[in-house]
């Protein structure tokens, strides 16, 4: 995954460390009930049930919280129905966005979610307007000081794609979607324990922003959508350069 951008490992990271916890349980437990209306209660049978329950162990979610979502989305307790929906469009700069949302009231939604792009100087986009740009991947963060060589040789053990070292010796192991579940397992038996196992969209090119006007409203747009309930995942080709991070307190 050469030219992964720096910026997306370090607004995943942030995420990670920065999410108020209620909200990211809040998102977590949507996923595990969507994921088990969509394709069935059982983690063997079910890849995207598996990978959601394996997200929610990573940020210390308990088993009965995880079981409890699994049965409202089986049908045995009354839930809301929610529906997915992907929003595509442009930030400063012209930086391609994508955004994931699981909602019970679309027009509330969209409402949000355009609010977000049109006070940070973007503008959301038709289906399809940008979403070619971006390939599916399944992706494992871990932390710097991580021992690079022995996570590469589990993680090629355990069949990943690629493995990436950033400046700040953080690393990023990628696998396919499908086999993200098997590969985290591997790497987890092996002795490490991941920040974040997901699937995430991974942009060939990278839009770089070196206005630093432009970087601070597209970090911006990724808090306030990030923010939103409704939203479970923001993507984007937005690559800012470390100097202006740092320029910019980040």
């Amino acid at each position: 995954m050469a030219g992964h951008s720096k910026w997306a490992n370090i607004q995943h990271r942030k995420g990670v460390q920065d999410a108020k916890r209620g909200k990211l349980f809040t998102k977590l437990i949507r996923e595990i009930t969507v994921a088990t209306r969509r394709g069935g209660s059982d983690p063997g049978g079910n890849p995207r049930l598996r990978l959601a329950i394996e997200k929610a162990f990573v940020q210390n979610m308990t088993r009965d919280t995880v079981e409890r979502a699994i049965k409202r989305g089986s049908g045995s307790v009354d839930t809301d129905e929610y529906e997915e929906i992907r929003y595509e469009g442009y930030g400063p700069g012209g930086v391609a966005v994508m955004v994931d949302c699981m909602t019970d009231n679309r027009v509330r939604t969209v409402a949000d979610v355009r609010y977000a792009f049109t006070k940070c100087g973007g503008n959301l986009g038709t289906n399809g307007s940008v979403g070619y740009l971006f390939t599916k991947v399944g992706l494992l963060s871990f932390p710097p000081g991580t021992d690079e060589d022995a996570l590469m040789a589990a993680a090629i053990e355990a069949g990943a794609n690629d493995v990436v070292t950033h400046a700040d010796r953080s690393i990023e192991v990628f696998a396919s979607p499908e086999d993200l579940a098997t590969v985290s397992q591997g790497i987890i038996k092996a002795g490490f324990t991941p920040e974040a196992v997901e699937t995430t969209m991974y942009a060939a090119t990278h839009v770089t922003l070196t206005d630093p006007e432009h970087a601070k409203r597209m970090i911006r747009m990724q808090e306030m959508l990030d923010d939103l309930d409704d939203v479970q995942q923001v993507y984007s080709n937005a690559a800012i350069p470390d100097s202006l991070l740092s320029q910019l307190g980040r």
